[in-house]
């Protein structure tokens, strides 16, 4: 298991269930195509469980 994620945002939050759109926002991602890195943990697992339709996950 990696150290570390690198989620990417690839689509969009319009239209979107607000929840999942506060999910987006807390995650740091603003526009289509950008990427953050993040630990490995329960707490970042869960956020990519409830928008795992708009983001790409790769480990590093």
């Amino acid at each position: 298991m990696a150290d570390k994620l690198k989620i990417t945002l690839v689509k969009s939050t319009i239209g979107a269930v607000p929840k999942n759109k506060k999910t987006v926002e807390a995650l740091g991602l603003r526009k289509i195509g950008q990427s953050k890195e993040f630990p490995n943990n329960k707490a970042t697992q869960g956020m990519i469980q409830n928008v795992r339709h708009l983001i790409k996950v790769e480990e590093i």
